[in-house]
């Protein structure tokens, strides 16, 4: 539970009080690699950290699922859309390797946002934090070839894409497995 404390206090320093309250709302669960935490259609109940694992952001499809985010320790995980409107979900999220999260409930995280000073500022800029990173992937997916897609995330996450399936890598960056490995010989 420290590596949330030290992650919020970073984004906007906690009041013991506040903390208190906040971290009385969070629960730990353990998984297991490839556990699937949202499958398409169900509404999104948790926000959660990742104290340890890396989890994957997909839509499933019967010729080749559709993976559009990773996210790896110390890193807030949640199908945000579908968290914040209550509304099912149109994609999934599953761990990719063994996962421990810190996760609090929406009923609960609102009464953090009204029983605490610094629950509407730390959840500001957390939505900022993930606007900031899906404008950076559309503008990635825009602007650079799927090369520089791959070495941007490589240069971003190098030990821990060793533990990503390379096929789940080629579909985050818009390339089939084999495009992925002509690129990969062209970079070595």
């Amino acid at each position: 539970m420290d590596q949330i404390r030290k992650f919020i206090d970073h984004i906007s320093p906690i009041s013991d009080s506040d903390w208190d309250f906040f971290s009385s709302k969070l629960k730990e669960v353990p998984f297991h690699k490839n556990t699937t935490l949202l499958k398409t259609g169900k509404i999104e109940q948790h926000l959660s950290f990742i104290a340890k694992g890396i989890v994957r952001l997909y839509i499933p499809k019967e010729e080749a699922d559709v993976t559009f985010g990773f996210l790896f320790e110390n890193e807030f995980v949640t199908a945000y859309d579908s968290f914040l409107t209550q509304t099912p979900s149109e994609y999934q999220i599953e761990t990719l390797t063994e996962t421990i999260l810190w996760q609090i409930s929406h009923k609960d995280l609102q009464e953090v946002y009204k029983n605490t000073t610094i629950g509407n500022i730390i959840g500001r800029k957390m939505a900022e934090n993930m606007y900031l990173r899906k404008s950076k992937r559309e503008l990635s997916l825009l602007s650079q070839t799927a090369e520089e897609r791959y070495l941007s995330l490589f240069s971003d996450r190098p030990k821990l894409l060793k533990q990503i399936p390379l096929k789940y890598i080629a579909s985050y960056i818009g390339v089939t497995p084999q495009a992925l490995s002509r690129i990969r010989k062209r970079i070595t």
